[in-house]
């Protein structure tokens, strides 16, 4: 898909869909494709869509997806991108993994959507360049493979691989890919017909930045909220956060209650919280660990903490996420 295209016919993309993953991803990568084709008059593009067992596959939204088949051995397969999101470890079979390892050692180039970088990492297929990924699996798949280093871009291409952060990201992959294969007008004017006014490149972030995410301004507690963000492992104190803002601690807690209605202590508290959710529910860490994570001494700390915030213990909590059918983002 990247690499030069040396036929006279279409360049051809293959999907594989994996339980549970992103049909905002998924259409967001294809729809480019036919609107290319109809932009330039004639097909640039093909594309097939295959599951491991050649079944139907439900979308995160619970839509089944028809395939060509399941996926398959053969050497024909240029570009194969693996769309996942929600608990890629609950589907990433062993039968899943070799299929990839072999497709990657006859050539196959191979990228992912969302957690589809969980896939390709646990085959051993991520090894040099950064890759990236929906920001909100990132915690999880750092503690799962902390060898190799991730981004928060939209999307990243290296010379072995390919990564995307899902959702409306993959149209901005393929925008980007468009114009490498076929000129900047194509992707311009694939762009314009989804009333896509620019064309993002790879290293726009993937969130809001946080006056944006907030919706303050106030410079001293930006300063304050990114450092919290940045040192959930080892939380930095009252006075550390205050020296960062350049206030007085009590100064700081009246901001904190002007703009956020909120104590510092307690939005700290929360972020940790929020982590250790995450770390629950995308890894198999276990609550110790969690809590080492997360800046907390002991398990027995994190629980009681995490069941006055969401009503639950952790292990309830994984226990609930451990279900498929439970979505863990929108």
């Amino acid at each position: 898909m990247f690499k030069p295209h040396a036929g006279p016919g279409p360049i051809r993309i293959d999907f594989l869909l994996v339980p549970q993953f992103s049909m905002m991803a998924f259409s967001s990568a294809v729809e480019p494709l036919r609107v290319a084709n109809r932009m330039a008059r004639r097909q640039v593009f093909d594309w097939r869509a295959w599951s491991m067992d050649g079944k139907p596959v439900n979308a995160s939204n619970g839509w089944p997806i028809p395939v060509g088949g399941a996926l398959p051995a053969s050497d024909d397969i240029p570009t194969l991108i693996v769309c996942s999101s929600f608990e890629p470890e609950h589907y990433a079979s062993k039968t899943m993994l070799a299929r990839l390892r072999h497709l990657a050692r006859r050539g196959t180039e191979l990228g992912a959507l969302d957690t589809g970088a969980w896939i390709l990492a646990a085959a051993g297929l991520l090894s040099g360049g950064k890759v990236t990924m929906h920001w909100e699996a990132a915690p999880g798949f750092a503690e799962a493979f902390p060898d190799i280093e991730i981004s928060e871009a939209l999307f990243e291409v290296s010379a072995k691989h390919f990564t995307c952060a899902g959702g409306t990201a993959a149209l901005d992959l393929m925008l980007d890919m468009i114009a490498r294969q076929y000129g900047q007008a194509l992707a311009v004017a694939v762009s314009e017909q989804f009333i896509h006014d620019r064309l993002r490149p790879r290293h726009d972030r993937q969130r809001m930045s946080l006056p944006k995410r907030l919706g303050v301004a106030n410079s001293k507690l930006i300063r304050v909220v990114a450092a919290m963000e940045a040192n959930l492992e080892t939380p930095l104190d009252a006075k550390a956060l205050a020296a960062l803002s350049g206030v007085s601690a009590r100064q700081l807690e009246r901001l904190f209650r002007a703009e956020l209605k909120d104590s510092p202590v307690n939005y700290y508290l929360q972020l940790r919280l929020q982590r250790a959710r995450l770390l629950l529910r995308q890894t198999d860490m276990s609550v110790m660990e969690i809590a080492m994570a997360c800046g907390y001494s002991s398990a027995s700390c994190l629980s009681r903490s995490y069941r006055a915030h969401f009503a639950v213990t952790p292990r309830e909590d994984r226990r609930e996420g451990e279900n498929p059918g439970v979505q863990k983002r929108s």
